[in-house]
């Protein structure tokens, strides 16, 4: 194996990337160059970059991947209605592979060997950046500390860090494994281990609690173009700035908070909280818009791919060909999704109230329950034989059904 002169490490700033740094540097007797991406998670960014140079990096690259993230990656799985186990919106799922792009080109532009993450044994991260990485650049190694040392506990870790003279973070308030971007928050651990447990007051932060919700409802419109919001109430926002708006209009009634246990790639359930608020409203105005403008067979057909398709950015295989394969034909059904949805936001709830486009396949003068003269009723009862057809011949004589036991003694 050649040597590791160079790592690029996906840097958060926290405990673990930081004596992960440290620990990669004395390990592998090399460079590490840090990136950290700025997602919308926030004030978690302040003083990053000199924080890494301090603990050992020899360069901390600090970068503002919003516009891209928002354009590129929640936006395409947005169009293809993803949503992983009927519930989970793919927050954190999203967002690796561009980390993980961005790790990649960072590599090749300082002629670094293998990319680094924090992710450990057990979860889906690991394996999300390592496949992000090999999809486009099969050539980089990948180093996981969380599978290689011999730190087991909170208490190693605090060891190493005194130890190194690591700065160690402030001791969280709030208990739990967090990730947040702009999409979303998730809430792990503590509490949430056992399954039965509700969660503590305290894990709100994108979402207001739904009892202290406002009072009154709000009704906001989004215009879509090809699939993709481009405007709220008749002002137009960039995909980064969009999103953020509707997290608080969302946010503020309690939109979007998900309690759940999922299955992980890796093999073992695991329960989650997630607060996806703008997602949320954004979801369904566009589900509902396509209900509008959308043929009815090709929204079947799509609607068959979409649990594969959550389950690929769900299991990391955002770059792989099945994936890029599907979202073209997913664009292609994005085509005539373009419109006006209104929406009542209200105590966690979002209600489609009206939808408009001219794309829209709604014909008033078929729908109607008035008079009309453009259907001719009778023409159903044709209908209706041809398509019945197969369950009259289901029948032994064409007037009894068969029993149970006839098909058995057939056979």
């Amino acid at each position: 194996m050649s040597k590791i002169e160079k790592v690029v490490l996906a840097y958060s700033g926290g405990l673990d990337t930081s004596i992960i740094l440290k620990w990669i540097k004395k390990e592998y007797d090399c460079e590490v160059i840090t990136l950290t991406a700025d997602l919308g998670q926030g004030e978690e960014l302040d003083g990053i970059e000199e924080k890494a140079l301090k603990t050992g990096a020899s360069k901390a690259f600090v970068e503002d991947l919003r516009e891209e993230f928002a354009r590129d990656f929640i936006f395409p799985a947005f169009r293809a209605g993803a949503i992983y186990e009927g519930r989970y919106l793919l927050g954190t799922s999203i967002a690796r592979p561009l980390i993980a792009k961005r790790m990649v080109e960072i590599a090749e532009m300082e002629g670094a060997q293998a990319l680094a993450h924090g992710a450990t044994g057990k979860g889906n991260d690991q394996v999300r950046f390592e496949l992000g990485g090999m999809g486009m650049n099969p050539k980089l190694k990948h180093i996981a500390p969380w599978r290689e040392w011999d730190l087991k506990s909170r208490t190693d870790l605090m060891k190493f860090a005194d130890e190194n003279d690591i700065e160690i973070p402030n001791t969280r308030k709030k208990p739990w494994s967090m990730d947040a971007n702009m999409l979303h928050v998730s809430f792990e651990g503590a509490e949430l281990e056992d399954p039965w447990n509700a969660p503590s007051p305290e894990s709100y932060r994108y979402c207001c609690p739904v009892e202290k919700a406002p009072d009154e409802p709000e009704i906001i419109t989004i215009d879509f173009e090809k699939g993709n919001p481009v405007a709220i109430n008749g002002t137009k926002y960039s995909p980064a700035a969009l999103i953020e708006k509707l997290n608080e209009l969302g946010g503020k009634h309690g939109i979007g908070r998900v309690d759940m246990v999922e299955n992980r790639f890796v093999g073992m359930k695991s329960r989650g909280v997630y607060e996806t608020p703008g997602g949320t409203i954004m979801h369904i105005a566009h589900r509902d818009l396509e209900g509008l403008c959308m043929d009815r067979e090709v929204m079947h057909l799509r609607d068959s791919l979409i649990p594969k398709y959550a389950e690929m950015i769900y299991n990391g295989f955002w770059f792989a060909p099945e994936r890029i394969a599907l979202q073209a034909m997913i664009d292609e059904t994005q085509k005539t999704i373009t419109g006006t949805v209104r929406v009542k936001l209200y105590k966690g709830n979002v209600i489609p109230e009206g939808r408009k486009s001219p794309y829209s396949l709604y014909r008033e003068d078929l729908a109607t329950f008035e008079e009309d003269e453009v259907y001719n009723q009778k023409d159903a009862e044709g209908f209706i034989k041809l398509v019945g057809l197969r369950l009259k011949g289901r029948t032994s004589s064409g007037s009894e059904w068969i029993k149970e036991g006839d098909v058995e003694d057939a056979e």
